[in-house]
């Protein structure tokens, strides 16, 4: 288990198909499209492209540390991990995919290759706290599934897999507290918790989200 309901093989299945919306999404773009802003503050669909591919090497180090015992932060500092997303915005709308593409799959193939026992060694996430290595799937699809809707491409949060809604609920309300919920379609509500656009009626305002 990975935590919760969600199982591995959930997890890394929310993984591959929100990979699959991110790089879909950017198939097409052009340097106009690329240059476009995002939902994010100060973010254009450059910037988050990087942030996606900086995000799969950061995890890839975390592999590299459950397969090998070797300490590999996923950044050296909270420098690193800034230079990553300002790198988007020099990079041309190919070397960005191509840096989506080849960065998803050394992830996915470092993934691949774990065995029963690395899954379950301890590693340090950006955020200080220390997870087994199962976890990270599920970190990913996070990251994915997610940033695919924030591209603002024609994806949206009732594109992606009820398990993974529900999954990101929990957590999402878990971590802020939150008792009860506003009534909903399972996308919307999840929308608002990821403090994302939404269309529930008198739903308060939150705070930034991881």
């Amino acid at each position: 288990m990975t935590g919760g309901t969600r199982t591995l093989a959930e997890a890394r299945g929310w993984a591959r198909t929100g990979t699959r919306l991110v790089l879909d999404a950017v198939a097409d773009l052009d340097e106009a499209g690329f240059r476009a802003a995002v939902v994010l503050p100060g973010w254009t669909r450059k910037h988050l492209a990087a942030h996606v591919a900086a995000n799969a090497d950061a995890l890839g180090r975390l592999v590299h540390w459950a397969a090998t015992g070797e300490e590999t932060p996923m950044y050296a500092s909270a420098d690193e991990r800034a230079a990553g997303i300002a790198r988007g915005p020099d990079l041309s709308a190919d070397e960005l995919r191509d840096w989506l593409t080849a960065s998803s799959r050394k992830l996915a193939a470092g993934l691949d290759g774990l065995t029963e026992k690395q899954w379950r060694a301890q590693v340090v996430t950006a955020q200080g706290r220390t997870v087994p290595a199962s976890e990270l799937p599920w970190m990913r699809s996070r990251e994915v599934c997610v940033h695919a809707v924030d591209l603002g491409t024609g994806v949206s949060f009732a594109d992606l897999p009820p398990g993974f809604l529900t999954a990101l609920t929990d957590e999402i309300s878990t971590g802020r507290r939150l008792d009860e919920l506003p009534e909903g379609p399972p996308p919307e509500i999840a929308a608002w918790l990821a403090g994302r656009p939404h269309t529930l009626v008198d739903a308060p305002p939150l705070g930034p989200w991881l």
